[in-house]
This record gives C-alpha cells, sequence and structure tokens, in this order.
C-alpha cells in the first residue's frame, strides 16, 4: 500500500470531477443499489494507465450531454474491500485495474479494461466512454419524470 499522501492527486483527480469515492464494501453496494445508470470506475496508481483513464473520464464527463445518473470511485490496492465489491459486480470478467464500468439497475452493460485503457490516449478513452454515455445513459422522459418525483 502507499502512502496516503501520495495518492491525494490521483482521488482528487477524479472527486473534482464529481466522481463520489467509495471506501466500503457498503459504500459500494448502496451506490450500485441506486435505481438508474452508474460509472464505477477503478483508480489506480499505474502511471501507464490509470494516468490516461483519469483524464479520459474527466473528458468524457465534460463532454457529453448523457451522463450516468452516478459516478462513484474505488482505488485498487488501497480501498481493497470496496474494490473486491466493486469487481463482484463485473460478472465473471478478470480483475482489472484500472477499469471504467456501467452499470444499470445494479447489472454490469459496459466494461472498459486495462488492456483498452493501455493501448487507448486519454482523447481515445474519452471517446470511446462519451460513445457509451450515449448509448446507455440516455434518459427518456419517464426516467426523467421518476427522478424529478423521487429527488434524484
Amino acid at each position: 500500500m502507499y502512502p496516503d499522501l501520495m495518492l491525494v492527486p490521483m482521488r482528487e483527480e477524479l472527486t473534482r470531477a464529481g466522481i463520489k469515492e467509495a471506501l466500503t464494501a457498503e459504500e459500494v453496494d448502496a451506490a450500485i443499489a441506486q435505481p438508474g445508470t452508474t460509472m464505477l470506475v477503478v483508480n489506480s496508481v499505474c502511471g501507464c494507465a490509470a494516468g490516461k483513464m483519469r483524464p479520459g473520464v474527466r473528458l468524457a464527463l465534460a463532454n457529453s450531454a448523457n451522463l450516468p445518473d452516478h459516478k462513484i470511485a474505488v482505488f485498487a490496492g488501497q480501498d481493497r474491500e470496496a474494490t473486491e465489491r466493486a469487481r463482484s459486480y463485473f460478472e465473471g470478467n478478470p480483475p482489472s485495474s484500472p477499469a471504467v464500468a456501467i452499470l444499470r439497475d445494479g447489472k454490469l452493460v459496459y466494461l472498459m479494461q486495462r488492456y483498452v485503457i493501455e493501448q487507448a490516449t486519454a482523447q481515445q478513452i474519452a471517446g470511446e466512454l462519451v460513445r457509451a454515455f450515449d448509448e446507455l445513459c440516455v434518459k427518456t422522459a419517464v426516467s426523467d419524470q421518476l427522478s424529478a418525483v423521487s429527488g434524484l
């Protein structure tokens, strides 16, 4: 495990973009249990992949009209319990860090794994995430009305 002080900038790069950190398994479960779409980011120290993933996620969030309803992150190698729980939602896919998943009503509908992230630039990662958001996170009139009524 790395010193917390070293990780602060890596954590803040996502939290400044509006992504809530989930530090425990219970926080992961509570976030995933919310109705709608949830983007779950598995953050990591790895400079080669995570150093492109974090800017890619931020660019995607800044450039898409169709954002996930909820956004959470876990930190692999640091928040172990939360990371293990997050990965349990990835339905038979091998552990990957970094990774970006989209879940709809608790079910995995999209997963960008490390091997994809490693081969892409931050701009390519953002473009792929915007495409996924536009396909999977589009709000319908009914879901917008339900969100307005429930205060989500």
